[in-house]
């Protein structure tokens, strides 16, 4: 009995080692596919809102007296947005800063086309531009909310992969961190806000 001793050892020891490395392996990827799913969310808000785009765009240009370059700084932000996509599984901090960036500029691009649009009543008063109006509103409330799921189906998947000692076997398989969504750019100072009457 003395001479298995050391294979009934080193059986346990490697049954242990396996049990464990399957154990994280299967929850690193359950909750990495979590992550998947809640970018495919952001991903479809972000759809929606260039979908709506496409449609503010058509009704604002049939207000004669429009600002044409008001117009063409939305579309060209919106081909901006349009040109960049993420795979959620590969995502590195840079590549979400530049997509954070380029949305950011098309949410910048609607809320400059917003304001303009105040100086023409004909149009405010237009049921259909009041209509996509508010579709763009919930939009963007949609998409801070998907943002937000983002963060959260993140936080526990980074847990996982960074606390020891999975972190080492992390390493071993390419399981990285990913990175948070961050707020956009000047987005921490506060908004001047200015009421025309005129």
């Amino acid at each position: 009995m003395k001479k298995f001793l050391p294979w009934i050892i080193i059986g346990i020891v490697v049954i242990g080692l396996y049990s464990w490395g399957k154990g994280f392996n299967n929850t690193a990827v359950t909750l990495n596919e979590s992550v998947s799913e809640a970018w495919g969310n952001v991903q479809t808000s972000y759809q929606r809102r260039n979908d709506l785009i496409g449609n503010l765009v058509n009704t604002v240009k049939g207000a004669a007296d429009f600002e044409k370059s008001t117009l063409e700084t939305v579309i060209n932000a919106r081909a901006k947005a349009t040109s960049i996509s993420i795979d959620p599984s590969n995502v590195t901090p840079e590549q979400l800063a530049q997509y954070n960036q380029v949305q950011g500029g098309l949410s910048g691009a609607l809320k400059s086309l917003l304001v303009t649009v105040e100086r023409y009543p004909d149009l405010k008063a237009n049921q259909n531009f009041l209509k996509l109006q508010d579709e763009l509103t919930s939009t963007e409330n949609t998409i801070q909310t998907a943002r937000t799921r983002y963060n959260e189906a993140i936080k526990p998947y980074n847990i996982h992969v960074k606390t020891f000692p999975n972190s080492i076997i992390a390493g071993i398989l390419n399981f990285d961190d990913k990175p948070y969504f961050d707020s956009e750019a000047g987005s921490d100072k506060p908004v001047d806000v200015e009421f025309d009457f005129n």
